[in-house]
């Protein structure tokens, strides 16, 4: 598990998620605790490290 810091698409206040860095993709939807606003999460990890992420609006 890794601790990973990144900014609410709405709010944009910097908040905190632990990621499992064993699942080597992952993909879901997770409230702010700040704002309550869902955010879909997108992560690609390898070898224990995270190579990407990505929190966005799921607002079209």
């Amino acid at each position: 598990m890794k601790e990973h810091f990144f900014q609410c698409p709405y709010c944009w206040v910097q908040i905190s998620m632990l990621i499992d860095t064993s699942q080597h993709t992952q993909n879901y939807i997770e409230d702010c605790e700040i704002c309550c606003n869902p955010i879909q999460v997108s992560i690609s990890c390898e070898k224990q490290e995270i190579l990407s992420f990505q929190a966005e609006s799921i607002e079209q």
